[in-house]
Formats: structure tokens, C-alpha cells, sequence
């Protein structure tokens, strides 16, 4: 749940990039980052010995303002790799919404499901429900061989009506727009926590 503080007039929500492992969380928000001209933080990141994202890496960025309140978004990705599950529940604690980025090969739609499942389980866990949760799923490396048909991920992937993007993350191809979006989801529903 979104953090506002009266006294400084901000409000800070957590978006988090969820997925199975290489499936191009890390690579949306490097590309915010680096195409960002916006006042933001510092890109933390931390990897394992094979250079897979260990726990998040971390993007305060200033969207606007809702009734007066600067809003930040703090991106933040959790570890794909199933032996990290404790890393994700933990990052996913106080989420405001999720941007779930499947991987559009065919040879990866088991890691996929797998995700999605870990990812409702997990929320339930904390007390979300999942349908109540913004989220946005993105279909990712759109631009290479052997890639599921949209409408295969959709209905193995999709069961809530979720919005969908295409995207090509290391062009930065559909990024922002996926941003955008869930971005929307959220300050709506703070919008409606603050009237």
C-alpha cells in the first residue's frame, strides 16, 4: 500500500517487475532509467555470481502530482530464479501494483505459468487479492524466433482480463507505455484512498 506522508505532501508507490528469471524485468527499468530526464535516485543493483538479479534494483521516479501530493514510483524487480522465492515475497510486501513481463518464447511458457502461479500465491500470502491488485502484464522479446502467438499467452496467462503490452524491452519497445499504464492503475487507486 502506498506510503503518503501529510507533512511533506509526497506520496511514494511501489511498482514491482515480477517474472521468471531473464525474462527482461531488469532491462524495462534500465531503460527507464536511462531515458528518464526526470530528478531521480540512484540504480541500485545487486547480482549473483552469474549475473542474474539477486534481489531488486530500485528507480525513485516523480510522475506528477494527485490533490496536490508529488507522487514517486519506486521500481523495483524481484529475482526470477525459483531458489529465490523468500527474495520475492519480501519484495512484493507493501506492492501497489506489478508489471508482470512474460518471456514470448515458446520454450519459456512453462517458466511463465510457473511465474504467474508463484506470483497470485505469494499475494494471497499477504493478504492481497490478486484481482484487486493494478497489474499489467507485458509480452516480452517480441522480435525473436519462435515467440507464442499473443492471443496463447493471453489465455494461458490472463484469466482476470488483465491489460496486455507487446514490447521489445532491449529497444525499449513498449517500456514506457507498459509504465504508463500501470502507473495509471495505481494513482487511481490513490486517488480513491485519499478522498
Amino acid at each position: 500500500m502506498s506510503f503518503v506522508n501529510y507533512h511533506t505532501k509526497e506520496i511514494n508507490c511501489k511498482i514491482v517487475y515480477y517474472g521468471p528469471g531473464l525474462g527482461g524485468k531488469t532491462t524495462n527499468i534500465q531503460h527507464v532509467y536511462m531515458k528518464t530526464k526526470a530528478d531521480k535516485g540512484e540504480f541500485v543493483r545487486l547480482n549473483t555470481d552469474n549475473e542474474r538479479t539477486l534481489f531488486f534494483d530500485f528507480l525513485p521516479l516523480e510522475i506528477g502530482e494527485v490533490q496536490g501530493f508529488k507522487t514517486r514510483f519506486h521500481l523495483y524487480t524481484v529475482p526470477g530464479q525459483v531458489i529465490y522465492e523468500a527474495s520475492r515475497k519480501l519484495i512484493l510486501r507493501g506492492v501497489d501494483g506489478i508489471v508482470f513481463v512474460a518471456d514470448s518464447q515458446v520454450s519459456r511458457m512453462e517458466a511463465n505459468i510457473e511465474s504467474m502461479n508463484g506470483l497470485k500465491t505469494n499475494l494471497e500470502e499477504q493478504g492481497y487479492v490478486f484481482d484487486k491488485v493494478p497489474i499489467v502484464l507485458q509480452w516480452n522479446k517480441r522480435d525473436l524466433p519462435n515467440i507464442a502467438p499473443v492471443k496463447e499467452l493471453s489465455g494461458k496467462l490472463n484469466h482476470s482480463s488483465l491489460p496486455e503490452i507487446e514490447a521489445i524491452a532491449v529497444e525499449g519497445q513498449g517500456v514506457f507505455e507498459t509504465l504508463k499504464l500501470v502507473t495509471k492503475k495505481v494513482l487511481i487507486n490513490v486517488k480513491s484512498g485519499l478522498e
